[in-house]
């Protein structure tokens, strides 16, 4: 359906066929499943009154994240400093998901329109923990140690988000060159969700909020961190089960 076949009836409109335009939540973290999705709704319908294109939307996110991101690096930590850079990072968040309902509620889903969020999202990982290194080193009253935290996370964090997107993208290259539909992913469980809670991107920018005390904000990021690595670990072996069942049912079919 093309924005010319929607309806001009407002933001209540808009809101109401968001769910038909959603893509599945299968395996999201609670923060993203719950919170982030809907605040990203209520911010794609707005965009969709104001003929916002998806790839605007995707600016304005990396505005704001990179806004955050830019200040941990640059300024000295407070509290007011933790408030300002924990919002910036949650609404590019927001409007991180805004942009694909957006494409989706105007039928204009593109592939240039996901490599830039992919792209953006990509470079979002890897500077913010880079920016964490550098206020750590300059304003951290903490053992040297600490600044492989952030390096070890930068790097845990970006094996992570490439391997997901080669998940999805194998899976849907498989399941397009065979012919057949991709597997229906149903309605994933809630205590699921809330298990994997600590890998959601939400959290870390939740955490942010406490960049106005170093010795709390370094015992969070450094438990999400511990946390993330233990996840990844235990997921890289049973993603590289999936691959190997999605060769194995390929060769089936030959």
């Amino acid at each position: 359906m093309t924005t010319t076949d929607m309806p001009k009836s407002g933001f209540a409109a808009a809101l109401r066929r968001l769910p038909s335009a959603q893509k599945s939540a299968k395996g999201a973290p609670a923060y993203s499943r719950f919170v982030n999705r809907k605040a990203g709704g209520y911010l794609a319908a707005a965009a969709f009154l104001l003929k916002a294109t998806p790839n605007q939307v995707t600016a304005v996110s990396a505005l704001f994240t990179f806004a955050g991101i830019t200040a941990v690096a640059t300024a000295a930590p407070s509290w007011p400093l933790g408030i300002a850079v924990g919002l910036a990072l949650v609404v590019g968040y927001a409007l991180d998901s805004a942009d694909g309902q957006l494409a989706r509620l105007r039928g204009t889903s593109s592939i240039a329109g996901e490599w830039l969020d992919h792209v953006i999202d990509s470079a979002k990982i890897a500077t913010l923990h880079l920016a964490v290194l550098v206020c750590a080193f300059r304003f951290f009253d903490l053992p040297s140690g600490f600044l492989l935290v952030p390096l070890g996370y930068a790097a845990v964090e970006t094996v992570m988000f490439f391997a997901m997107i080669l998940n999805d993208q194998l899976r849907r290259g498989r399941h397009s060159g065979s012919g057949a539909p991709a597997p229906a992913g149903g309605r994933p469980p809630v205590l699921r969700s809330l298990l994997v809670l600590p890998t959601d991107y939400g959290v870390l920018c939740l955490a942010f909020l406490l960049l106005g005390s170093p010795m709390a904000f370094s015992a969070v990021y450094g438990a999400l961190f511990l946390l993330n690595t233990a996840f990844l670990a235990a997921a890289l072996p049973k993603w590289f089960g999936d691959m190997a069942r999605l060769d194995r049912t390929a060769a089936e079919q030959v």
